[in-house]
């Protein structure tokens, strides 16, 4: 990989092409919350923690700063277009998500790229949904055992997607996607 930060345009495509997928993805996880969160609200964590996929995935295949950031923007673009009128709350959970993933690489200076990394990203974005969500869902007025499984799947969705984006990436990395370009 490129030791540069730059964002390169095949960089810059790969990024896109990860968010169109994770996009469309995202856009149905929109349409699904509607019913889920009047019929079951304690399921809704279930269905945010697929919101993780655009960074891990990219940075999991990519290990370059930035693409985390750049390929959730790029989904929230196309979630956007698929379902406008949550336009605001596709750009706000990019910036969120995409910045969590982004500051804990940065911590480690981009250099560590082992699952344990991308859990403890997971397990910071699930609980600042939990904390965030809960508040604005008013999760007190759940019973306690309910309020348990709501903040328990806020953590645990994270987690699992993270797993199936690192599967992705490792598969896309196999299949050459990130191969290098080899200096003249």
């Amino acid at each position: 990989m490129p030791t540069s930060s730059a964002l390169s345009t095949r960089v810059l495509l790969t990024c896109a092409a990860i968010g169109v997928a994770t996009g469309i993805l995202s856009a149905t996880a929109g349409y699904l919350s509607v019913p889920i969160s009047a019929a079951i609200p304690v399921l809704y964590g279930l269905i945010l923690g697929a919101q993780v996929l655009p960074g891990v995935i990219a940075q999991a295949l990519l290990r370059l700063p930035w693409v985390a950031l750049m390929t959730h923007l790029m989904g929230a673009l196309v979630s956007s277009a698929l379902a406008p009128q949550w336009t605001g709350r596709f750009l706000g959970a990019a910036i969120l998500i995409g910045g969590i993933q982004e500051g804990v690489a940065a911590i480690t200076r981009y250099r560590r790229w082992e699952p344990w990394r991308f859990v403890v990203s997971a397990l910071l974005i699930g609980a600042v949904l939990a904390a965030t969500i809960g508040l604005a869902a008013d999760v007190g007025r759940f019973e306690p055992w309910a309020q348990l499984v709501y903040v328990g799947f806020f953590l645990v969705s994270p987690v699992a997607w993270t797993l199936v984006g690192l599967a992705i990436g490792a598969a896309l990395r196999r299949a050459g996607v990130a191969r290098t370009r080899t200096p003249r």
